[in-house]
């Protein structure tokens, strides 16, 4: 990354490199679980905090679009992650222009493969994929693709992008596509459907329920955890106990 077009591709690496800590690389390698034939299988960090990773992703929010296709695409997990968090601090400003945000969504779409953990995965796709699908619902039959794929961090983008919706309260694809998902093999998308569910609940507990009742029994046991965390003592135990 050393052409003149790619300026501020450098300069964010460098703002980055000056908060690395090779403590921390280390501590993100095992919780990120990189080793061979763990999820995060051959990432790479160099231990930047997420709140650093923030404050330079405010700053450098101007970025062009060309310069973070070229961080979004690096083999270290914060370069993606900054690329990733520009985009959001961008999308967020009232000045944005659609266009900018359309360059946006086509650039999380045509690379999304490097969007491939949890963390780039639930920083990014309910703030740059969900408004365009609340605009265009038609578009939301992407994640249904998604959903169904082999590939867990895109099934991951599926069930969260839905928390865009959520927001905007409307629960029915985050229901189809957690049903999509109810006996995935995997916890790291038990957790983030019952996350999802959640979210639901805290706006509506009826809704929630109502998903609830007919499945909760053979739902994957970390999904329910997570989905009735919020509720009464004794009627999360009467879930866990099966006395619903």
């Amino acid at each position: 990354m050393t052409s003149d077009s790619n300026v501020t591709a450098v300069a964010i690496c460098a703002a980055l490199e000056g908060e690395a800590d090779p403590d921390k690389a280390r501590h993100h390698q095992r919780f990120f679980k990189t080793g061979p034939g763990e999820y995060g299988e051959g990432d790479k960090f160099i231990g930047v905090s997420l709140p650093a990773q923030r404050r330079i992703a405010k700053k450098y929010r101007d970025t062009p679009v060309g310069d973070l296709a070229q961080l979004l695409c690096s083999e270290i997990h914060e370069q993606r992650s900054a690329a990733l968090l520009i985009m959001v601090e961008a999308a967020k400003l009232k000045s944005c222009s659609e266009e900018r945000r359309r360059e946006f969504r086509r650039l999380y779409l045509e690379q999304m493969d490097y969007v491939n953990n949890w963390d780039l995965v639930d920083t990014s796709a309910h703030y740059i994929l969900g408004p365009w699908m609340l605009a265009e619902p038609e578009q939301r039959t992407l994640l249904y693709k998604l959903a169904r794929s082999e590939n867990l961090w895109h099934q991951r983008i599926a069930i969260m992008t839905t928390f865009a919706f959520i927001r905007a309260g409307e629960f029915k694809d985050t229901f189809n596509i957690a049903d999509l998902l109810l006996d995935h093999p995997h916890d790291l998308i038990h957790k983030a459907v019952g996350w999802m569910l959640r979210e639901v609940g805290n706006r509506d507990r009826g809704a929630e329920e109502g998903f609830l009742r007919p499945r909760y029994n053979t739902m994957p046991r970390t999904m329910l955890r997570y989905a009735i965390e919020k509720f009464p003592e004794e009627q999360r135990q009467d879930y866990l106990k099966d006395r619903i």
